[in-house]
């Protein structure tokens, strides 16, 4: 068996300023509230390799691991996978961007299996990551929508009709 996940959200801004915030993985601890750091560890070209660290958790525990992520701006999507795997057999998130009339798709897709030793399994750590997902989400949203209206960058109006 293995865990699936797949949240989006529609961002009232720009495709180029929504790309540009959710891909700065150095921001993240700003764009995130779970992320304590990050520390870039390697660029080369599109690929960048990091080590996120989150704030402890209800029993303060630190979780932190090593991800690699590969942007493809021409295909809107990011691919990322955790190179640390932690408590998993493996962690695969595909992002996809999407220009709407009057804002921006944003998309994760999670795939993920867990390790026999693992303290859940694969339907608990959906659940727990789709509860997140959502929470994590939405405050996106929120800061790339109130950046974009700082900015004086609204996205293009919907089309009439809709």
């Amino acid at each position: 068996m293995s865990g699936h996940t797949d949240n989006s959200v529609v961002i009232a801004a720009p495709l180029d300023l929504t790309w540009e915030m959710t891909n700065d993985v150095e921001g993240w601890p700003s764009l995130f509230t779970e992320y304590a750091s990050v520390d870039v560890l390697e660029r080369d070209g599109d690929q960048v390799t990091f080590r996120l660290t989150m704030h402890p958790d209800e029993n303060g525990q630190v979780w932190s691991w090593v991800s690699r992520r590969e942007t493809d701006r021409a295909g809107l999507t990011v691919r990322a996978h955790r190179v640390e795997t932690g408590p998993f057999a493996h962690m695969d998130i595909t992002w996809h961007y999407r220009e709407l009339p009057g804002g921006t798709s944003m998309r994760w897709i999670q795939d993920f299996a867990m390790k026999p030793t693992a303290p859940v399994d694969d339907l608990t750590m959906a659940e727990r990551i789709n509860r997140n997902s959502r929470v994590q989400l939405d405050v996106i949203r929120d800061k790339v929508e109130r950046r974009a209206a700082e900015l004086g960058r609204r996205p293009p109006a919907p089309l009439p009709g809709r």
